[in-house]
């Protein structure tokens, strides 16, 4: 993917091995104050439900942990609505444990978004997705928000409103704690 310009006060650490990545996050300096994962795959992607767990679950969690390690205030996860560990399915059930987790690493601020289903353009194609983005798109041109918000939502805005929530915490603005923010 292509890397787009970045702030001069932002630090690129470009590292293949993803089990280097939490080593390379505690090795910037000086640590960030915000760390925001939107990291996430799919069972089909990554060949197995296990290998999935791997890196939605265990590998944010090292993340999360090397950014406790790191001193960063404020933790951003881009999660899922509608999960809990507690769920008899297992991908509502593996974000809900991965939830559960980086509630106890007691960050200063801990951010997390559980957006609905994911609009907006993929590399991958996967035809129920295909059709679900392309039904929630008309709605939402049709009543601009009322048939798609509730269900649907824009990775641009999620990404935005990530950021948003992020620099809130950052600049003060939201008390420290847990924040969890619903589509």
């Amino acid at each position: 993917k292509e890397i787009p310009s970045l702030p001069p006060t932002t630090k690129l650490v470009l590292q293949p091995d993803s089990a280097q990545w939490p080593d390379s996050l505690k090795a910037v300096a000086p640590a960030p104050e915000i760390f925001l994962s939107a990291l996430g795959t799919t069972r089909a992607q990554s060949g197995s439900f296990a290998a999935q767990r791997a890196i939605d679950v265990d590998l944010n969690l090292a993340l999360a942990r090397a950014a406790k390690e790191s001193g960063v205030k404020t933790y951003v996860l881009i999660s899922s609505a509608a999960v809990s560990s507690n769920s008899r399915f297992p991908y509502p059930k593996m974000k809900g444990e991965l939830e559960d987790a980086v509630k106890t690493l007691n960050f200063p601020h801990t951010v997390i978004m559980k957006p609905g289903f994911l609009v907006g353009a993929r590399q991958d194609s996967r035809p129920v997705e295909t059709a679900l983005r392309t039904i929630a798109n008309a709605l939402g041109m049709i009543s601009k928000p009322w048939l798609k918000d509730w269900w649907a939502q824009d990775v641009d805005l999620i990404g935005r409103a990530a950021v948003a929530a992020a620099l809130q915490c950052a600049e003060g603005k939201r008390e420290k704690g847990i924040w969890i923010v619903e589509h």
